[in-house]
Formats: C-alpha cells, structure tokens, sequence
C-alpha cells in the first residue's frame, strides 16, 4: 500500500475525519474550499500534527498517535510542491535544482539530475534565474527540486491553480510524464474536474473534513452527485483510446475506443498514440434510434445499464458502449417518455463541446 491515512484533526471549529488508503500512481484530493484537503497533506507532509491517528507511506509509520510516533518533516522523505514556485530568486535554476539534493544523504541518492531535467523538459533553463521564467515553467523546476531530494511521495497542493489556462496546457503532459514515468507516487490537491479527470487514477473526494467516496479516477467520475459543487453536471466518464488516423482535409482526428471510432479536432499525437478522453454527462443525448440529419459526428451505440434512483428534475443513466461505460444526465421526464429502462438498446450523442482541450489526456496510467 503506497498511502494509508486515518487520522482525526481539530483547528478551530473546523473537525478533519478522514480514512482512506491508495495504491494509485496519482491520488486526487478533491472537494470544496475548507473541506479538508491542505490540512491532509499538510498531516502527510509533516507541517501539521494530528491530534489522533496514523499516516503510512511505502510502508513506513510517519504518524501514529497511539505509540506517540511523530516523524518530523526533515526526517520524511516527502517531496512538496506549493501553488507558487517557491525558488530562490538568487540561485539560478541548476542551483534550485541541486538545492534539493541536500535533504537526501549521498548513498541514499538515485534520482539522476540528467534524467529529472530531461523528464520535466527543462535544460534549455538550467542558467536561468526565477525572475525570467514562467509560470509553467517555475512549476517544472519546483516539481524537478522536489524529485531531487528521492522522495518515497511527492505532494502537490494545487500546483496549477495560479496559472491561466496557457500555462497549464504546457505543464499538464509533464505532470502525465512524471506520473507514467517518474516513479515517485503522487497525491494531488485540486478543484478542477478537469484536472483530475486528466490526471488522477485515483480520487478520493471530501466535504466538510469528510471522506465522501474514494476510488479509480474512471469509477469515482461517474458519479455526478460528487461534483455538484463545480458546476452542473461536470463529472462524466473516463475512456481510453488511440488515434486511429487523421483527416488532414476536415483538420479532425479519428480516436478509437472499445465505444466505437470519435473524431475530435486535429490532435498533434501520433497515430497508435493511447489518450484518456472525457465525456462529460451533459454533453451526452439519447435517442432510441440512431439519428439522421444531424450535425453530431459523435453517436455510439450501447445499452442502459443502470438508472440512479429519480430524485428532483434529472437522474444518471448509466450506459454500456462496447464495454466501455459512459454516463448521461437526462431528465425524469425524457426517462418517462423515452421509456429508458436497464438493458434498452441506445445511442448516446455525444456533443463536439465535450472535447474540449483539458479533455484529453496523454498515455493510459
């Protein structure tokens, strides 16, 4: 087990409750301002003492109440990555590097400077002072002193938040790279669905210092209900696929998932590339036939496999398209005209907007 959190921690008025364990390559840390989210990995990190619990990491006791266990921080091989860059503006950025070298003794030393530098794309920076870099790219050399130091797990608390969405788009395939390729497990904090959906393969959501629901980054997106602070219907499902072919004439590119074939607007990815795509609940439409004269290029065929109970005006149909799973939210009233039942025969319309550029990720996890 890479993570085993229990612990319970007062600040103020505010109660942290939250138990959870992850194997994932990448936990999310999803929920709402005040929900809990820093303060957890603030307890992971070493920054903050829990009143009562235990915190385990590669199999090693960080924290445990009980047998007064408390690692201190310097003594953890945690990496943290903060929502600024946090470098040190007289240090140009090899010496920001090197700096985190310092916190691992020599023998204990496997991360290579080379291929760190090589993994977060940043050579061409390495005589560069902070002041003259970006966003992104302060970020990068953040994530790059952090690995230097061999962390056991590396936090990242919000790391994109104060980038706009052109430096993100830049930082995302290194976060994937890091995560496919680094070899250091990861626990990120975000209010982004987008963001997890991208990122995550594991979620653990939270609200008011809860743990409301934990599980694969495909299972735990399904589920709309968990999302509903970040704006209607913003969860869907997660598929994986491989650009098929491109059609150069139309600037499309062909992805073909177990759902059937997608084209979405022309991708920069190679052909037999592997991506994780998005398709958020309110982008999906029902039919019972499949539909003609429509502009949609998007229509997979599937069965109902599930209906979330009726609750208020609108309800989860869960879909099975060629073993892929896929949600729709509809209303009760088209569940009621259209007769939806588990194992109608469908077509789920997918609407173009659902492809938007956060949408898709690079290889499978």
């Amino acid at each position: 087990m890479i993570l085993d959190v229990d612990i319970r921690h007062q600040q103020g008025a505010f109660v942290l409750q939250a138990r959870f364990q992850s194997d994932g390559k990448l936990t999310a840390l999803f929920g709402p301002s005040g929900s809990g989210k820093t303060t957890i990995v603030n307890a992971i990190g070493g920054l903050v003492r829990p009143d009562h619990g235990r915190i385990v990491v590669q199999g090693e006791m960080l924290v445990d109440t009980r047998k007064g266990i408390f690692v201190p921080k310097h003594k953890r091989r945690i990496g943290y990555v903060f929502q600024e860059g946090r470098l040190f503006p007289h240090l140009n950025v090899r010496q920001n590097l090197l700096f985190g070298r310092w916190f691992t003794p020599g023998r204990e030393r496997e991360a290579s400077f080379d291929g760190v530098v090589d993994l977060l794309g940043i050579g061409r920076l390495l005589d560069r002072r902070p002041s003259t870099l970006s966003g992104g790219e302060k970020q990068r050399v953040s994530i790059g002193r952090a690995l230097l130091a061999d962390p056991q797990l590396l936090l990242m608390d919000e790391p994109l938040a104060s980038l706009d969405d052109a430096r993100k788009a830049e930082i995302y395939p290194y976060v994937e790279r890091l995560r496919d390729e680094g070899g250091v497990p990861i626990v990120l904090v975000s209010h982004s669905v987008a963001e997890i959906a991208r990122l995550a393969t594991s979620i653990v959501t939270l609200s008011e210092g809860r743990v409301t629901a934990l599980g694969s980054a495909s299972e735990i997106l399904r589920h709309t209900n968990l999302f509903a602070q970040s704006g209607p219907v913003e969860a869907g499902a997660l598929i994986e696929a491989k650009v098929l072919r491109h059609e150069d004439a139309f600037d499309l590119t062909v992805l073909q998932a177990n759902a059937g074939a997608l084209m979405v607007p022309r991708l920069d990815r190679p052909i037999g590339a592997t991506l994780r795509v998005r398709l958020r609940a309110r982008d999906i439409i029902l039919s019972l036939k499949r539909p003609e004269g429509l502009s949609a290029l998007n229509v997979l065929a599937g069965k109902i496999s599930s209906i979330d109970d009726i609750s208020g005006p609108s309800v989860d149909v869960m879909l099975d398209c060629g073993g892929d799973s896929l949600v729709a939210r509809v209303t009760c009233k088209s569940v009621h005209e259209l007769g939806l039942v588990p194992g109608l025969s469908v077509h789920a319309i997918i609407k173009s907007i659902a492809f938007d550029p956060e949408a898709l990720g690079a290889a499978k996890p």
